[in-house]
């Protein structure tokens, strides 16, 4: 007769345990991303964006949670970017259209559509570049999550007093949209680089400079989060375009 199987030794039930917390994250991120599209198309427009907000941070959660417990797998990457597609590529796209380009005929559904299609490239793209190499330093193209909840966080920031002094400067009607969709679709495919992060830590000045810039952004996020949160996604798309901009006169100035 055969033994009867043993009961699930402790190491090996923790072991599953951690291997399940990158997962929940991710899922949690789809849940997130799926109540948006709920949200939008019943036109809380406010809720549809801080969701894909929301949905941002766990994304930022899950692959550091994995690395930090060393259970990154091909598994786990795929389930990212079909999760990001939903979240950051399909729910901005959907929120901006019900908001914006709902009644502008087959052209303002063509513009969305556009977004999520460099969206899916831009994943896909990244899939390819990572698989089998160690994680580099910078990101080559617009992050679809940055890209998404710029899209996401545009309405919160059209109810603030602030908006009327920003439009002021920068053309954020119908036409700035349409421009704004296109441009993220564009750096989304793009060669553009943009950072991972900075170092934050007090061991050397760029750390403590790190750190106190990460301290900055999260104050106003928790204080300010409807007027500060589109800005700074601005910001750092417009860091990444002017870091590119350098590194390409840089660089033909020293093959000159």
């Amino acid at each position: 007769m055969s033994s009867p199987p043993s009961p699930l030794l402790p190491r090996e039930g923790l072991r599953r345990v951690v291997v399940v917390i990158p997962s929940a994250f991710t899922l949690g991120n789809l849940f997130l991303g799926f109540w948006s599209i709920i949200s939008a198309f019943n036109g809380n427009f406010r809720l549809a964006g801080w969701l894909i907000f929301l949905a941002a941070v766990l994304d930022s959660l899950d692959g550091r949670v994995a690395r930090r417990m060393g259970t990154g797998s091909r598994f786990g990457a795929e389930l990212d970017s079909l999760v990001d597609m939903v979240s950051f590529g399909v729910a901005p796209a959907l929120l901006i259209y019900f908001l914006e380009f709902s009644t502008a005929g087959r052209f303002g559904w063509i513009v969305c559509f556009i977004f999520v299609v460099a969206a899916a490239l831009r994943l896909a793209r990244f899939n390819v570049l990572a698989h089998g190499r160690p994680a580099s330093r910078s990101f080559i193209g617009l992050p679809s999550p940055a890209a998404g909840t710029t899209l996401a966080t545009f309405h919160a920031f059209s109810q603030t007093g602030w908006y009327g002094q920003f439009q002021a400067n920068v053309d954020l009607s119908h036409q700035g949209l349409v421009f704004l969709l296109l441009l993220l679709a564009a750096l989304m495919v793009s060669r553009v680089e943009y950072p991972r992060g900075w170092p934050v830590h007090t061991r050397s000045v760029t750390g403590v400079l790190g750190l106190l810039l990460a301290l900055g952004i999260i104050a106003a996020v928790l204080l300010r989060p409807s007027a500060t949160v589109f800005p700074i996604l601005l910001g750092y798309i417009g860091f990444g375009l002017v870091r590119h901009g350098y590194v390409l006169f840089r660089d033909r100035g020293a093959s000159e």
